[in-house]
């Protein structure tokens, strides 16, 4: 792995966890001193989480960690209702036995995970470890995968993560995941989709009441 690559995971780390939050200015000075490195492997970075949308250059301003707003984001979860949704139906065409036993295995660790226990959120892992990002590979679409597993994946868990902490919602969602999966391995494509719309949407309307509340409204 290159200086650019680590500094970049570590950057969208602290991104998607809101560390760094969104609408903050990137300064270069201040994060090649903050992680003791050179311009040009930052520069590099920072070109690549633009290319993620957790980063947007302006005019006059330069590059900030975006903040979605109230309108973007509705429009994001409507992409992903939609897609996610399409995703689930494609599949219950093609899953095999041995998918549904890892996925059945993501979501043990989900149920499994201390933090959830403890009920302080749900568990999100990425990649292989994410159940939203298993299923989408399983879809068998490649535009689909790149669209939500590459371009959008990191903005989603960005939303995702900050607002996993909903009281009661984490057992709630473990839930629903348990039932997505059981329509996907009996084949009940339709089925499916229709719990994995409805457990976007209600993703949806725990993260706008966040909204409304840090907005004072």
């Amino acid at each position: 792995m290159t200086l650019s690559d680590q500094i970049f995971q570590t950057i969208q780390a602290a991104i998607v966890s809101g560390e760094i939050p969104a609408g903050k200015k990137i300064s270069e000075p201040e994060l090649a001193r903050m992680y003791g490195i050179s311009r040009g492997p930052l520069r590099e970075a920072i070109r690549r989480l633009e290319g993620q949308k957790l980063v947007e250059r302006t005019a006059h301003v330069g590059a900030r960690v975006v903040s979605l707003s109230h309108q973007q984001l509705y429009e994001l979860y409507q992409i992903r209702e939609n897609l996610e949704g399409l995703a689930c139906r494609l599949a219950a065409k093609r899953i095999d036995k041995q998918q549904i036993l890892a996925l059945r295995d993501v979501l043990k660790k989900h149920a499994e995970d201390d933090a959830f226990k403890a009920g302080k959120g749900y568990y999100l892992q990425e990649g292989q470890d994410d159940f939203h990002y298993c299923i989408i590979k399983n879809s068998g679409n490649k535009t689909l995968e790149k669209m939500l597993c590459d371009e959008l994946y990191h903005l989603i868990r960005m939303y995702r993560i900050q607002f996993s902490n909903t009281p009661n919602r984490p057992p709630k969602a473990l839930n629903e995941h348990i039932r997505i999966l059981d329509a996907i391995a009996e084949g009940d494509g339709e089925l499916a989709e229709l719990l994995m719309r409805r457990h976007i949407a209600q993703s949806y309307k725990n993260i706008e009441q966040h909204w409304m509340s840090s907005q004072g409204e």
